[in-house]
């Protein structure tokens, strides 16, 4: 059994942070953002761009790109410069979003047609990364004559891991995804959601055997289990604007170094197969990024450390 480890970082508010997660062995490096959230919030791609210039050999991507508020043409251009840029490193993680109505609002975009203009960016991303002259009909993104190149380092472009919660997104990563990387999910809806995505590409044909089983998780390991618990209760309320105390135990990692273990182990039981560490805390993140790479993923005998291109 391979399994393998990230955590999320945010290079715009520590400059040092990625050197020092990088630094850990860890296998992958991520970053998110919003374009008008609730919180101030960095944008995606921009962090993006800055990870690929502060890492060095980890693999790095996004948890996550709201894919319907960019022009997929955009999107694909600036990827594939910076999959050229890293040495072939980035997988792009994707998602529909909606939680926060004003970013639809401010790029344009009805909320509706979010999940329909997510489909077929998704296909059309692929296809401009061929670096050939291409025509698209449409019907959100339609182009003629159109070429975008050179094409990224990695043959066919980066992954593209589908991140969500529901099972449409389930649909698209059985149908066109890389990758599946739910969040506040528990292990025992994650053990759903592969059946469920397994079961979707079987009957539509398609090959699972190189798909990746992801696993964002947020985490907070502290020596008193309960302050932990509490601490991620407020982090995660502050970020979803709800009361999320009866919900840690659920949806989080949320405790010691064994309860946090077990938790991790519970998620690996259910079929993932990569967990990307999102710490709930604000301040010390790189300390507890240090003690979650010491005294937690050594315990799993199955991960492996190799960073290589396209080893993931």
């Amino acid at each position: 059994m391979r399994l393998s480890f990230g955590f999320v970082t945010s290079p715009l508010h520590d400059p040092e942070e990625v050197a020092a997660m990088e630094a850990l062995g860890v296998n992958s490096l991520w970053v998110g953002g919003h374009v008008a959230s609730r919180n101030p919030s960095p944008e995606a791609l921009i962090q993006l761009a800055i990870l690929a210039t502060r890492s060095k050999s980890v693999r790095i991507g996004t948890s996550i790109l709201l894919l319907p508020l960019y022009a997929p043409a955009i999107v694909a251009k600036q990827i594939a410069d910076l999959d050229r840029a890293c040495g072939g490193r980035i997988s792009l993680g994707v998602g529909v979003g909606g939680e926060y109505p004003g970013e639809f609002r401010a790029c344009g975009v009805p909320l509706a047609e979010r999940g329909r203009r997510t489909d077929e960016a998704v296909k059309l991303l692929r296809t401009l990364w061929t670096a050939e002259e291409i025509t698209h009909p449409g019907p959100f993104y339609p182009m003629e004559r159109v070429k975008i190149h050179p094409a990224p380092v990695q043959a066919g472009g980066p992954p593209i891991i589908i991140a969500g919660r529901q099972e449409v997104a389930m649909r698209r990563a059985a149908s066109m995804g890389d990758g599946w990387m739910p969040y506040l999910y528990s292990p025992q809806r994650y053990a759903g959601s592969v059946e469920t995505i397994k079961a979707l590409a079987e009957a539509g044909g398609r090959d699972l055997s190189k798909f990746e089983w992801m696993q964002f998780l947020f985490t907070n390991v502290q020596d008193d289990g309960q302050k932990a618990r509490s601490d991620m209760a407020q982090f995660l309320g502050g970020t979803y604007n709800q009361d999320f105390k009866p919900l840690v135990d659920r949806v989080a990692a949320a405790g010691t170094v064994r309860e946090v273990t077990a938790r991790v182990r519970e998620f690996v039981d259910a079929g993932a197969r990569h967990i990307v560490f999102m710490l709930g805390t604000k301040e010390n993140r790189v300390a507890m990024a240090t003690r979650i790479a010491r005294e937690i993923i050594p315990a799993f005998e199955g991960w492996r450390a190799d960073r290589s291109a396209g080893s993931f």
